[in-house]
């Protein structure tokens, strides 16, 4: 139990860093590996944007790894939690969609 807190925790810093890097760049940035980022009119407010869903996904991360101290490996609730994070994922990929509509 430990231990999923610990790599869930290891892996928000790493979003973190991402958040804090997408908002103090000068240049769009990208979202999606190996796909450059796209032409924007406002870089500013979109990078801004970009890394609040960063910082969405580490809080979302690390509440995932406060949870796993607390069920039973294999219980409905810990699998309920790790059932959550690909819906979660799809999620992060239509906000961004919108983002990247909305400041093109």
């Amino acid at each position: 139990m430990i231990l999923g807190f610990a790599v869930c925790s290891g892996v928000a810093a790493v979003f973190l860093w991402i958040a804090v890097s997408a908002w103090r760049s000068e240049e769009p940035v990208g979202f999606f590996t190996g796909v450059k980022p796209p032409k924007v009119r406002e870089v500013k407010k979109y990078n801004h944007a970009v890394a609040g869903i960063w910082i969405a996904t580490a809080v979302v991360t690390e509440a995932m790894g406060v949870l796993f101290c607390f069920f039973e490996q294999n219980s409905p609730a810990f699998l309920a939690v790790v059932f959550v994070a690909p819906v979660f994922l799809i999620g992060m990929m239509i906000v961004y969609t919108r983002i990247e509509a909305k400041y093109k």
